[in-house]
């Protein structure tokens, strides 16, 4: 995955956003102003961090090891680092998706209401 990939599948969910509010090269993808990805797109290897339910992150970590890994400056449980550029493509948007269906299933009820009417 390129990061220009990387970064049209993040915006192409509903209410997502791309913010900079660590510093001009790192993305935050966010709904509804929750973060759901971050990334450097520049950065090469190319990673993500993505939310993830903790007994899958210590699945992920086990059966792709040394390409996710504990979430970089993240919460370890609940973030995964994923090396978007040297796992199938597929895979890398499988996880992004669920990371931003936990983080929408975390919003309160009424927001996530609104992500569906829009």
């Amino acid at each position: 995955m390129t990061p220009q990939e990387l970064r049209a599948l993040c915006l192409s969910f509903n209410a997502a956003v791309e913010d900079f509010p660590f510093n001009a090269e790192t993305s935050v993808f966010k709904v509804l102003g929750k973060m759901f990805a971050l990334s450097t797109l520049d950065a090469r290897p190319l990673t993500v961090n993505l939310k993830c339910d903790p007994e899958d992150a210590l699945r992920l970590r086990r059966e792709h090891e040394g390409l996710v890994v504990p979430g970089w400056h993240m919460n370890k449980r609940h973030w995964n680092t994923v090396s978007a550029g040297d796992l199938p493509d597929r895979f890398v948007r499988e996880l992004v998706e669920d990371s931003y269906d936990l983080v929408v299933a975390g919003l309160p009820r009424a927001e996530r209401l609104k992500l569906d009417r829009a």
